[in-house]
């Protein structure tokens, strides 16, 4: 075999794995964004404790739900720019939470809109799961 055919085939294949696993590395699940960030927090979500963090308004104008709605299984709207938001309950909107670099992006963006500063573990894994806890 000639060496200078076999550099771009080896290339091409090692371009190739790299892209599957880059297009795999953000793939997840809802349930495994809420073990990630309990194991994170030291305790399992709460759906009570994140019903009440998504409803309240932390001393600030807006809450979780006052753009994603109450209880968030519906098409919501962001408060300022009446943009329109997909269903946050993963039950109600399929891919909510499967990709943890957007999930990730997101709870940093929101919850410093809502509370001037990033959720904590805990506060992200009681979200998570009263959102698991919607169902149809």
């Amino acid at each position: 075999m000639n060496p200078t055919h076999s550099f771009p085939a080896r290339l091409v294949a090692v371009a190739l794995l790299v892209f599957a696993a880059a297009a795999q590395a953000g793939d997840t699940t809802p349930t495994e964004q809420l073990n990630r960030w309990s194991a994170e927090a030291g305790a399992p979500g709460s759906a009570p404790r994140g019903q009440a963090f998504f409803n309240s308004r932390h001393g600030a104008e807006w809450s979780c739900a006052s753009c994603h709605g109450t209880p968030p299984t519906r098409q919501g709207q962001h408060a300022s720019t009446a943009k329109s938001i997909a269903p946050l309950a993963p039950a109600f909107n399929a891919q909510a939470f499967t990709d943890a670099a957007k999930s990730d992006k997101w709870f940093r963006r929101n919850c410093k809109d809502v509370l001037n500063r990033e959720c904590s573990a805990a506060e992200k894994a009681d979200v998570m799961a009263y959102l698991l806890s919607l169902k149809p």
